[in-house]
């Protein structure tokens, strides 16, 4: 079986200008020619593609992934070692990331009123400042984006110190929760997203079950929630969505 290099470039999600450039340098020669000169590629091409554009996702020049691929020593449990253990720092990396953009947004949202110093010793390295704009223009007009910034400006570094750690000691049960295999619609997971509505409306703003189950939708659709959920434990975004539903319904069905 042969494929046209506009099947390949279907596939694989890359330009046909960027095959030829790849068969120009010698980084991936199709297999075959037609009579009339064209391109047709090989499963053992589209292989070595998927290396290449694996490579190159993670920022490789071109020399740098043809010495990789054409190492006379390498084989291919080398190359998987390689990717797990790339793609393994890659996701921490990130992991780390969407906590940052998390505690940005909560931190500015919730108008916290700290010097420097102390914004450091409560929220490490991240910036509270950099998505206040944002969350401004996104929560700005709503009644509880006054009132979690009338709250908030009443809390001491001892206040902030003690509702992070709550937060993430729910972070911790929660994660643990998913491990175990806990159903969202179970009473444990449940009780969880109850206690997540709660500790909002404790130190932020009340939030209606209605709100709660709008809440729910965003922590999945808006990746950057997701990642942070996510970065307590891998799908825990969707489980806390399902669970924050299946709460909601609890207590507002008659």
């Amino acid at each position: 079986m042969s494929y046209s290099v506009g099947q390949v470039a279907g596939f694989a999600g890359v330009t046909v200008r960027a095959l030829h450039h790849y068969d120009g340098i010698g980084l991936l020669v199709p297999s075959e020619r037609t009579y009339a000169g064209h391109r047709r590629y090989s499963d053992t091409d589209l292989d070595r593609l998927q290396q290449i554009l694996f490579y190159r996702e993670l920022g490789f020049p071109l020399d740098e992934v043809a010495a990789l691929l054409d190492d006379p020593d390498a084989d291919p449990r080398t190359h998987l070692r390689r990717r797990h253990d790339l793609l393994t720092a890659r996701i921490e990396k990130l992991r780390k990331m969407a906590a940052a953009v998390e505690h940005a947004l909560e931190a500015r949202t919730m108008g916290i009123n700290l010097t420097p110093e102390e914004r450091f010793e409560v929220f490490g390295d991240k910036d509270p400042e950099q998505y206040a704009e944002e969350a401004e223009q996104r929560w700005g007009g709503t009644e509880a984006y006054a009132e979690s910034q009338r709250r908030a400006a009443t809390y001491t570094k001892e206040d902030w110190k003690r509702i992070q750690a709550e937060v993430d000691d729910w972070g911790e049960r929660y994660a643990a929760l998913v491990a175990a295999g806990e159903q969202p619609a179970g009473e444990a997971a449940m009780d969880l997203a109850e206690e997540h509505r709660r500790h909002i409306g404790r130190y932020y703003f009340e939030v209606p079950y209605e709100m709660h189950r709008c809440f729910a939708e965003m922590y999945v659709s808006d990746e950057r929630f997701k990642a942070f959920y996510d970065s307590m434990r891998p799908g825990l975004a969707e489980h806390l969505r399902d669970a924050i539903l299946a709460n909601a319904d609890r207590y507002t069905t008659s």
